[in-house]
């Protein structure tokens, strides 16, 4: 589904961050990659999910070509296909939890009865995920753990196939930490989206079908 061949990575400040590094991801599978802060999972998942180009080396989505899209193909591509879930939850603190969940529905031009059909949709998600009844607070009045189940929401708003998460858990309590871990896991196998996620979390990692360790720019 997804296809990385010999990525190199270098940033003036950090030097040379991924190296020659390859990856074959398929369709519906969960996978972790660990490793240090300062070690590229970040910016592996960002070139990923085309926020970022590397200095050289393939990207393939579907046997296509992508690594040298434009940023107006790449912002289609991501609308599209990828879904992101961050450390920091990024809500707006103006909107409710609703409006940010349907915020991304926004970039496209949906038809009636498609934007009929994803609301439907979302409000399932957020009912199976405990949120539904939070949808009219703000982010300022809702707990860390629920505002990353809201991300999380959010990112599926389009119906990505693919959900990358950096660090989904790194800024939440043991608990909610194994509750949210427990959710992404759920959602991989009963959706079928391929989940790709960077963490430092063991538990986290164990829970994936994958597990890779991003040591010297290479995965191993």
């Amino acid at each position: 589904m997804l296809s990385i061949k010999n990525i190199t990575k270098s940033y003036t400040q950090r030097g040379q961050v991924l190296t020659n590094l390859s990856l074959e991801v398929n369709e519906g599978e969960s996978i972790a990659i660990m490793g240090p802060s300062g070690s590229g999972k970040s910016t592996l998942l960002n070139i990923l999910g085309l926020l970022d180009k590397p200095d050289a080396g393939e990207i393939f989505f579907k046997g296509s070509p992508i690594d040298r899209f434009n940023d107006d193909e790449s912002a289609a591509y991501r609308n599209k296909n990828i879904g992101f879930v961050f450390q920091d939850h990024l809500l707006l603190p103006h909107l409710t939890v609703k409006e940010n969940i349907f915020l991304p529905l926004l970039a496209f031009k949906h038809i009636s009865s498609e934007l009929s059909d994803r609301e439907e949709v979302i409000f399932n998600l957020m009912k199976k995920t405990g949120i539904f009844d939070l949808k009219d607070k703000y982010p300022s009045s809702i707990s860390g753990g629920e505002a990353q189940r809201v991300a999380v929401v959010r990112s599926l708003a389009n119906n990505p196939s693919i959900l990358l998460a950096d660090e989904p858990t790194g800024s939440l309590d043991s608990r909610n930490a194994e509750n949210l871990g427990d959710m992404l896991h759920k959602m991989n196998m009963e959706t079928g989206i391929t989940l790709i996620l960077a963490t430092h979390s063991e538990e986290l990692a164990k829970k994936m079908s994958r597990v890779f360790r991003l040591e010297d720019g290479k995965l191993k």
